[in-house]
């Protein structure tokens, strides 16, 4: 085959290297330094069609992000979501990057012939767009780091890269590898701030909020929920039991609680607190009462899904109870100098924790003060007044109505349950695995069984 050899400026090979050296000083975004790289790479007259990215992730649900730059068309992202399946596609075994894995080689090159048979599948789809050249590489952020870059580079030019483009890449590529480390690791902080400690509550810690005493007062209506008789399970069952009852407690009722401008700002043993924050007119504080109920409507769908699966087979139910309110909350940090925690505090978490408490005295899942009936409007029935600790007033404790309660079209319960690992996250996953010391041997007898 031919080679029509491409020239590349070395003099804007360096502009390309000068600008991921700002970005990544900048702290730009890692979609940010994938898309821009790639477009100021072909810019500068690499001829490239297709260039695939991937990136190992420390995060509960992703094992790795991927981004495909198509020329013309841009960036598109995808999170590679983790799950506990050990399934192995037989596309990802026959994958570019798995015979890289497998093989320890850093570079992978074959020119695409459309009249020969492929040697990986992925190629059929290349060659039906003229593909004419591919190159795959891993790229590690570090020899004991459990993160680091796959990708390829693919061409459509007559002859496909020639020896010049080639040397541009390679030159090129650790480059790369550094400033998407610096965004891997900026988004490292923000996946693992969101993760403990909440959406907003981690942008205000990254913002700068970071000392005790730190926070303001705001209003917000207030959800409190728990899980009744985990006493009783922890003790019966044993610990596993009770932890994955517990994680399936949270996934069915806790999920909905982060959607639609809720936060889930703690879980404190077999419960947690969820707020939605809101403006101290009437108007945001009814659009907020409004999402929360929307909130209890979906969770409570989920756990009557829950608990038909339970009984499906022979298990107990997992009862709860749940408390809403609304008031005015202090969020900030409170703790030690050098341990602290960002937290809601004051009298209305106390009351609605109270709330909560009374779900077990009425026997009723769910039950609400005044405040939160009166914001959310609908259907509600009066259970009694109770004198709350700490509260110098009765309290009215009302439960949701049966128009209350019932699900919106728009409020479907959502399939919670993950999908297999796709091509990518396995290729990410296999690499972060492949990385740590003895795992490997144990890596390929698990793969390949």
């Amino acid at each position: 085959m031919n080679i029509h050899k491409t020239n590349v400026s070395t003099h804007l090979l360096d502009r390309v290297s000068n600008w991921l050296q700002q970005a990544a000083l900048s702290g730009e975004s890692l979609e940010t330094v994938v898309a821009g790289f790639c477009e100021r790479l072909a810019a500068s007259g690499v001829p490239l069609s297709r260039v695939h990215l991937s990136f190992s992730m420390l995060h509960p649900l992703y094992d790795a992000l991927g981004f495909t730059w198509l020329r013309g068309e841009g960036v598109t992202v995808e999170g590679y979501r983790a799950d506990p399946t050990d399934d192995k596609p037989d596309r990802f075994l026959q994958s570019p990057y798995y015979y890289l894995l497998s093989n320890n080689l850093d570079h992978l090159r074959r020119q695409i012939d459309p009249s020969t048979r492929s040697e990986f599948p992925i190629f059929d789809d290349l060659k039906e767009m003229g593909i004419t050249d591919y190159i795959a590489f891993v790229q590690s952020f570090g020899e004991t780091s459990g993160q680091g870059m796959i990708g390829s580079w693919s061409t459509d030019a007559h002859g496909g890269f020639s020896d010049n483009v080639i040397e541009a890449l390679l030159r090129i590529q650790n480059n790369l590898a550094v400033a998407a480390k610096m965004a891997v690791l900026g988004k490292l902080a923000d996946n693992m701030l969101t993760t403990y400690l909440g959406a907003n509550a981690g942008k205000r810690v990254l913002s700068g909020q970071t000392r005790r005493g730190d926070g303001e007062t705001i209003r917000a209506a207030l959800v409190m929920a728990d899980m009744r008789q985990s006493t009783v399970l922890a003790e019966k069952e044993g610990r596993q039991v009770y932890i994955d009852t517990l994680n399936q407690f949270f996934d069915a009722i806790a999920t909905p609680f982060s959607r639609n401008g809720g936060e889930i700002l703690s879980f404190v043993g077999d419960g947690f607190l969820a707020v939605y924050p809101c403006g101290r007119h009437r108007e945001p504080s009814q659009v907020a009462a409004l999402a929360a109920m929307a909130a209890v409507r979906q969770a409570s769908a989920h756990m009557a899904e829950l608990n038909a699966g339970r009984q499906r087979q022979d298990l107990p139910e997992v009862r709860y109870g749940i408390g809403l309110h609304v008031g005015n909350v202090m969020f900030g940090n409170v703790g030690l100098n050098d341990r602290l925690t960002f937290s809601a505090f004051g009298a209305a978490v106390n009351e609605v924790e109270r709330l909560q408490g009374l779900t077990k005295k009425y026997a009723q899942p769910i039950v609400a003060s005044q405040a939160f009936a009166t914001y959310c409007g609908g259907d509600w029935v009066t259970l009694g007044e109770e004198k709350l600790r700490g509260v110098g007033q009765k309290v009215t404790v009302l439960l949701p109505g049966e128009e209350n309660m019932k699900l919106d079209d728009g409020e479907a319960i959502r399939n919670h349950s993950m999908e297999t690992r796709s091509e990518a996250e396995q290729v990410m996953l296999l690499y972060r695995n492949s990385k740590k010391p003895q795992a490997r041997d144990l890596l390929w007898n698990k793969l390949l069984q």
